[in-house]
């Protein structure tokens, strides 16, 4: 239930930032790794102040849904009076008066421009499976169950997670500095992040020196921070790259494109059990 709650509303949140300017939709991706952060710190405070049994877990778990619960209240209300800002209401009858004057028909699409629209966002949408691939078949699978620290013990996988999304979240940052205008590039550097497999790995298997604390922890960071830019520079480009009235297509398209990368990462993370 929470997957499919969450594939329809970032398709929507997503659909609808792609007919706004880029940097409503480097917020929106920015959000994902905020709330990572959000999720790391929660629990790091409910580990410092709880017991580690069944009690302190229930405890932690009640904290959790209960701050969980009322960010999602918060976001409904923002949700719905952002509607009312005088800048999105602008933007919004802009986007409709242009969609009515391209004869654009609301809420239908024909098979033929839904696959045309999919054409030419392939690549970008392409690299956004990739990354998602690439991230979660590495993390956190590999942070929790395959690596461990003498000095911060139990502390050491949570730890690692927040450097995590705090490099994700910095990442995502850098996409309203810079974004690459070459998709061709953009998924050549989405396809290149396969190279931290045999990096990880090293850090399984090779010297002493890799396994440590340092060495991961920076390998940890630069996935994120890659995976942060990139997935960004993708959501970003791809509602640019279409007819303004397909735009909102577009970024639901990359929604999709960002879930199944998530749902074959998820898969593949399995690996690192096994």
């Amino acid at each position: 239930m929470f997957g499919v709650g969450d594939v329809h509303v970032q398709s929507g949140v997503i659909g609808c930032a792609g007919e706004l300017p880029e940097r409503y939709m480097q917020a929106v991706v920015s959000g994902n790794a905020g709330s990572g952060i959000t999720v790391s710190v929660l629990r790091m405070v409910t580990k410092g102040i709880y017991p580690q049994d069944t009690n302190g877990l229930r405890k932690s778990t009640i904290l959790s849904f209960s701050v969980g619960i009322s960010i999602i209240i918060v976001c409904i209300i923002l949700y719905n009076a952002a509607a009312k800002l005088p800048v999105l209401k602008y933007r919004l009858n802009l986007n409709n008066e242009e969609k009515q004057r391209k004869g654009c028909v609301f809420g239908s699409i024909s098979i033929s421009t839904l696959w045309e629209i999919l054409t030419t966002i392939k690549l970008v949408a392409f690299g956004e499976v990739i990354i998602f691939v690439v991230s979660v078949s590495i993390f956190p699978g590999y942070v929790t169950e395959d690596v461990h620290s003498e000095i911060l013990k139990d502390w050491y996988p949570i730890t690692l997670i927040s450097w995590y999304y705090a490099s994700s979240l910095i990442g995502k940052y850098f996409a309203s500095v810079y974004v690459i205008k070459n998709p061709k590039i953009t998924v050549g550097s989405c396809v290149a992040r396969v190279l931290f497999y045999p990096l990880f790995i090293e850090c399984l298997n090779g010297p002493q020196f890799l396994r440590t604390e340092i060495p991961v922890s920076l390998l940890t960071c630069l996935l994120g921070l890659r995976g942060g830019y990139l997935d960004a520079v993708c959501m970003i480009s791809a509602p640019k790259m279409v007819p303004f009235e397909h735009a909102e297509v577009a970024g639901i398209l990359m929604a999709i494109s960002m879930v199944s990368g998530l749902a074959i990462g998820s898969v593949l993370a399995w690996f690192w059990v096994i």
